[in-house]
């Protein structure tokens, strides 16, 4: 039991809440909407910080990774995606082995623990292309995981190979993939993919790719895009998705929620998401997801210094270097592409957190 919040908030809703919480009994749907509606963000931020710390302590976890897309060119037509290009546009391009390795090779340093990868949906060539790009990275650089290809690339990989995703899956495993990343999740409703990512694997064909995955041994990653149509309800119903899944396998390591980007970076801050809808999420993800062990605050969206912040709202990991980022900077991103590990390390003690190296798998590297 934790301790109960320093609060002026007399409202009985929210004590009831704070004693779920305090008694370690899961929070529905309707404890998030009232979470998401009412005006007492500390609160909300003192119990999430609460929860977090008496699962992570003071920690704060880190990893030195690279990121990867190998191909922007997409079957599908995502309506917030400025990274996608069709064949033959202007800006298309597939990197094949050659290339793939010369763009390695020249952002690689040996504290680099892992490769993260994520792709269009490309069917100008085959699911062999896909996995020779594993193969091809794991031959060359052995020690960095490859974190590769999200629930809606496998569904994608199953639909051109004829194989099912438990055969991609595998095919994939054997060929040296160490983790699925968290992206394709978007919002998990019928009523977003079909306005917002429609050509993209459904709701239950994303959460079957990561059961099968869990099920096949392997630890995953999970996502939220938030800040377009979605509903508070639906980011609820996503987050109660997950843990459902979770509950059954064991098999996620980490929540991201991802602020949407608009499309261009002279957007205003009216097709932003604010501050206090960041915090908030990022909150309430960590008292909705009881069996999630971290909650990860995506810098490349809501920015350093917000990212500072989430750290006292209950998120305890601030991802990585990434060296390259071009998804979110395709679109509306406006902070930089990559961070130094002297960066992330004063970010977190900025904070009073204890900064930690990690791998992939949440292994400790060093402490700082």
């Amino acid at each position: 039991m934790m301790d109960v919040p320093v609060t002026l908030n007399t409202d009985v809703r929210m004590k009831e809440i704070i004693e779920k919480v305090n008694h370690g009994q899961r929070l529905s749907i309707d404890d998030g909407l009232y979470l998401y509606n009412t005006t007492d963000l500390l609160t909300v931020a003192q119990l999430a910080n609460q929860v977090n710390e008496q699962r992570n302590g003071n920690n704060v976890y880190f990893i030195e990774n690279m990121y990867i897309n190998p191909t922007n060119v997409c079957e599908a037509s995502c309506s917030f995606c400025g990274f996608k290009r069709k064949p033959g546009e202007e800006g298309a391009y597939t990197m094949h082995e050659d290339e793939l390795l010369e763009y390695v090779e020249k952002r690689w340093n040996d504290n680099i623990r892992e490769f993260h990868i994520v792709g269009g949906h490309n069917v100008e060539v085959g699911f062999e292309y896909y996995l020779n790009t594993i193969r091809a990275l794991k031959k060359h650089y052995p020690s960095a995981a490859i974190k590769a290809y999200t629930g809606a690339e496998i569904e994608f990989f199953s639909r051109i190979s004829g194989l099912s995703m438990r055969e991609v899956l595998q095919e994939l495993m054997n060929a040296g993939l160490d983790t699925l990343p968290g992206g394709g999740a978007e919002i998990l409703t019928e009523r977003y993919r079909a306005k917002m990512s429609p050509d993209k694997a459904s709701t239950d064909e994303w959460l079957e790719a990561h059961e099968i995955a869990h099920d096949l041994g392997m630890k995953t990653h999970a996502t939220m895009l938030y800040g377009s149509i979605d509903t508070f309800e639906e980011r609820l119903i996503h987050m109660d998705r997950l843990r459902q899944l979770q509950d059954k396998t064991n098999g996620f390591m980490v929540f991201i929620p991802l602020a949407m980007q608009p499309r261009k970076v002279g957007a205003g801050l009216n097709r932003r998401t604010s501050a206090y809808d960041d915090m908030r999420t990022i909150a309430i993800s960590r008292l909705m997801l009881d069996n999630f062990d971290h909650i990860k605050a995506y810098w490349i969206n809501i920015g350093p210094q917000l990212t500072q912040m989430a750290l006292t709202f209950g998120s305890d990991d601030i991802h990585g270097t990434l060296i390259e980022e071009r998804i979110s900077h395709s679109v509306g991103a406006l902070t930089s592409q990559g961070l130094t590990r002297k960066e992330l390390v004063h970010l977190i003690k900025g904070a009073n957190k204890q900064p930690i190296e990690r791998d992939t798998f949440y292994n400790e590297i060093k402490r700082y």
